[in-house]
């Protein structure tokens, strides 16, 4: 890697690890992603970063049994088409990609059998153009997220466009494919903004289910966080970042916990549109995010 490009994923790194509370240090990964254990939301305090997942009774037995998550995929070609059904939900992983944790989503993610959604850092992908290739190649959806991941509400109009642009264009750059998702960082939007990216053919994702996988939790406690606020909504596009060991390290537990209460990853795919704005969700996230 240009010794440019590292330098400056090394800046977007620790920009990265101080958003919305999200912890300067990680504290380490599991020993086991799986283990029986009480019902979500039962985890002790001594529970730390190297504590197993715990999951419910009826994931008990399916430990060993990885297919039967995938769902279908819904392809946007109108605001009409991105209406998902009870139980169905979209994985959606931003800030990435990042050595060694998106290797190890992806590794999760291809063992189940789903697809999920990647937005994309412009900075990121720049520096790291093999792993953002490698994404594509599993044949999961692209998504930019900015180039430096600025809050976009701090800029004017114009400079905020300009950031979007230029992280589209680094995120396909690397990847060699077309970066038609897009997140707000922090979910920072504007309506303005939201109009320009329509008539731009750039689809907006928003989140109904936040993983709040950036504080300093352990993995257990980012699933059973995840579980539980998506036990209240029931189905929603669920937000998570490929850039900490706990979200990759709790990641094997939540789809097998997913699995055993019936849900289906479904796969967003993006179709020319007819008209002009396009949003993967139109829905007010419910709960604080990045």
């Amino acid at each position: 890697m240009p010794v440019r490009a590292a330098c400056a994923a090394a800046v977007v790194i620790s920009l990265l690890s101080s958003c919305a509370g999200k912890p300067p240090s990680e504290g380490g990964s599991l020993s086991s992603a799986f283990a029986a254990g009480e019902a979500a939301g039962s985890l002790k305090t001594k529970d730390d970063a190297k504590s197993p997942v715990a999951l419910t009774p009826a994931a008990w037995g399916r430990l060993n049994k990885m297919g039967g998550l995938a769902g279908r995929e819904l392809t946007v070609t109108s605001i009409s088409d991105i209406k998902l059904r009870d139980k169905e939900v979209v994985l959606t992983f931003d800030d990435g990609p990042m050595p060694k944790k998106t290797e190890r989503i992806l590794a999760t993610l291809d063992q189940f059998g789903v697809k999920a959604s990647f937005m994309m850092v412009g900075q990121m992908a720049k520096a790291h153009p093999d792993l953002a290739r490698e994404v594509v190649a599993e044949g999961h959806t692209i998504g930019s997220h900015t180039y430096r991941h600025p809050d976009l509400a701090h800029l004017s109009f114009d400079e905020a466009v300009a950031e979007v642009e230029k992280g589209r264009k680094a995120v396909e750059a690397a990847t060699g494919v077309e970066a038609d998702f897009f997140r707000f960082p922090y979910l920072a939007d504007s309506k303005k903004l939201r109009l320009w990216m329509g008539n731009h053919k750039m689809v907006v994702m928003d989140v109904q289910v936040d993983s709040k996988d950036y504080f300093k939790d352990t993995p257990a406690a980012v699933a059973t966080r995840t579980m539980e606020a998506l036990r209240a909504h029931r189905k929603g596009i669920i937000l998570m970042h490929d850039i900490h060991p706990r979200t990759a390290a709790m990641l094997p537990a939540l789809l097998i916990q997913l699995r055993a209460e019936g849900y289906k990853v479904v796969q967003l795919k993006y179709g020319k549109p007819s008209s002009d704005m396009l949003v993967a969700s139109i829905t007010k996230p419910l709960f604080a995010t990045n």
